[in-house]
């Protein structure tokens, strides 16, 4: 089962989608509006269905803007079949296009086979609310922007977001992050959570949680 979204300004494409892909067992949700989508979590979406032809933001537009807050494939669906758009979709990152008008199949078939790929790669970026992390790089980034973090405050971050909700005393984090042979002592990762929050909160970002008497932990 996974986690669709789909995007078309027309509702009888939208609802041709949802069904099909219910069949499948997967959880559908379905946009007509494409300037709903950037109030939406799209971390949460295993797989996105972008029709090219809508009005005020197209299906190109919208997948360069959304691009860089998710890994997960993004496919077209398009009316269009000369080589150049369809190029230039893939270019901006885009995984794929289904061209319609497209069979139950075909689509079902397309969809399950990038969420199988996917399935077996290693996902490169880690979603927190608007925060997410590119793993390969060691980076992160707010809204898009990214923040400028030392390596052990990259690391925090990193492993209190992986575990959001739970609670770690400095102690844990402490051996977690600089293991049992670290030079310094469990004091210091008081000091890296107050760097790294004047730098979270010019972003206003306020994700990280003081659990008086326990420690820290990412919120939900």
């Amino acid at each position: 089962m996974a986690k669709i979204l789909a995007v078309d300004d027309e509702m009888d494409i939208l609802m041709l989608v949802k069904n099909a892909l219910l069949e499948e067992n997967h959880l559908v949700t379905i946009v007509s509006d494409a300037a709903e989508v950037h109030k939406m979590d799209l971390g949460a979406f295993d797989l996105i269905l972008l029709d090219v032809m809508m009005p005020e933001i197209d299906g190109f537009t919208l997948c360069g803007q959304i691009r860089h807050a998710v890994d997960c494939p993004i496919l077209f669906l398009t009316a269009k079949s000369m080589e150049e758009d369809l190029m230039y979709g893939l270019g901006i990152g885009a995984d794929d296009y289904i061209t319609k008008p497209f069979g139950i199949g075909e689509l079902r078939a397309r969809v399950n086979a990038h969420l199988r790929r996917e399935s077996r790669e290693k996902r490169r970026i880690l979603y927190a609310d608007k925060i997410h992390f590119n793993l390969a790089g060691k980076e992160l980034f707010v809204n898009g922007e990214k923040v400028i973090l030392t390596k052990s405050e990259y690391e925090i971050c990193e492993f209190l977001a992986r575990n959001r909700g739970q609670v770690f005393s400095k102690e844990r984090i402490y051996e977690t992050i600089f293991g049992y042979d670290g030079k310094s002592d469990s004091t210091a990762i008081t000091e890296h959570i107050k760097n790294i929050r004047s730098k979270l909160n010019t972003f206003d970002a306020d994700v990280i949680e003081t659990v008086w008497g326990i420690g820290y932990k990412w919120r939900r």
